[in-house]
């Protein structure tokens, strides 16, 4: 029985920890342990709050492995600027430029080593958890030991000729989140074989959390709120102007949960929009559906997603969401039925679509209902695990 046991080594170049990081985590709760074994590679060993990612894959007895990485010596951060100064006339020659240099300095160290722990470990499979842009050094390690490639595509990619071509060489399969991340790498010349579709899963069977009491907001003050990393893809910048924007006796409370990059830029905005008094900054939470709880209307204002697990979560807690109609979202919203779905960047139909949802009660009440249902039926948790355990039974 033994011998029938895959090994398969986990590989996620990701520099924080997401909502990509969640549903692997998902995954590997249940994935079966008779038929594989599991560890899990990291350049990072993440903080989540007040734990690890070590910490929380100990918790479901997954080894992790963090690789080290290098620092950019002084010649590399040197050819990088030539490149861009010289070609700053030719965007493609430019970033291609820059790209060779990566790849010598950065791609190809980490491939020879990961290649060397695949043959000595005697892995039967390499299975990445980002999108092709993002593990070129896996496809090439997997390539120098012969080992096996799955690619687990989270997010709608962009690639370059040298990291489709590396796919289209390597790859035994690619898990696309949705069919809009499927269509992206078919419209970059991924070959169709390789492409399957497993949509992003979520525990309905879980329990309602109760709400997060928030102190100073009034009990009858409607609530609108996004969760998510606080960086320039969320864009939740949009979402404060779009509150900025509602009608004056329209007075909703605002919560933004999570940290990033753009935290102090997104205080310092809500202040200049005269909204400081009615906006609630929680930072990092590590049991977010509390607060999701409390959410009379969900927002993800994102210029690009996979298959948005936090859309999931809210329409698990029957909360309508509205969201920008870009690839994932779209997939998952079901316009004027689960919430509504906007153009990207559309702030002013943003703002439209929050004041008929904090008008119409019965109609939030309905969207959430509907969300509920068609989460159960349509996005499991055992759909999910099943169809790439599939994957990665076949494979292997």
């Amino acid at each position: 029985m033994a011998n029938l046991v895959k090994r398969i080594l986990l590989l996620d170049t990701g520099n924080e920890w997401g909502g990509g990081t969640n549903s692997m985590i998902e995954l590997l709760k249940r994935i079966d342990r008779t038929r594989f074994t599991v560890t899990a590679c990291f350049y990072h060993n993440y903080r989540h709050g007040d734990s690890t990612l070590r910490e929380a894959l100990a918790a479901i007895d997954i080894p992790l492995l963090v690789l080290p990485t290098r620092h950019q010596s002084w010649w590399v951060k040197l050819a990088k600027e030539l490149a861009r100064g010289l070609l700053f006339w030719h965007k493609s020659w430019r970033a291609a430029a820059v790209f060779r240099v990566e790849i010598f300095w950065r791609i190809r160290p980490r491939a020879r080593a990961l290649a060397e722990l695949l043959r000595k470990e005697n892995y039967t499979l390499l299975y990445m958890n980002n999108q092709p842009a993002s593990n070129l050094e896996g496809y090439l390690a997997a390539e120098k030991a012969g080992v096996s490639v799955v690619q687990h595509c989270r997010i709608e990619p962009k690639l370059n000729a040298i990291e489709r071509d590396a796919v289209n060489r390597v790859a035994r399969r690619v898990i696309c989140v949705s069919q809009g991340v499927k269509d992206a790498l078919l419209r970059q010349g991924v070959r169709p074989a390789l492409c399957q579709v497993v949509h992003n899963g979520i525990d309905t069977r879980q329990p309602f959390p109760e709400p997060q009491p928030l102190p100073g907001v009034a009990l009858d003050t409607p609530v609108i709120g996004t969760i998510g990393s606080l960086i320039k893809r969320k864009s939740v910048d949009h979402l404060l102007r779009a509150v900025a924007r509602l009608p004056q006796d329209l007075t909703p409370h605002l919560l933004i949960v999570g940290e990033g990059a753009e935290a102090a830029a997104l205080r310092q905005l809500a202040s200049e929009l005269g909204l400081a008094s009615r906006v609630t900054f929680t930072g990092f939470q590590k049991q977010p559906l509390p607060w999701l709880a409390v959410m009379d209307v969900f927002v993800l204002a994102s210029s690009s997603e996979g298959l948005p697990r936090v859309i999931l979560e809210a329409m698990l807690l029957e909360k309508p969401v509205i969201a920008s109609r870009i690839v994932g979202s779209s997939e998952v919203v079901v316009h004027g039925e689960t919430g509504y779905l906007y153009d990207y960047g559309d702030i002013d139909a943003l703002a439209e679509f929050l004041a008929d949802l904090l008008r119409n009660p019965a109609k939030r009440q309905s969207f959430g209902a509907a969300g509920r249902r068609r989460a159960s039926a349509d996005f499991s948790i055992e759909a999910y695990v099943a169809g790439v355990t599939k994957i990665l039974e076949a494979a292997a």
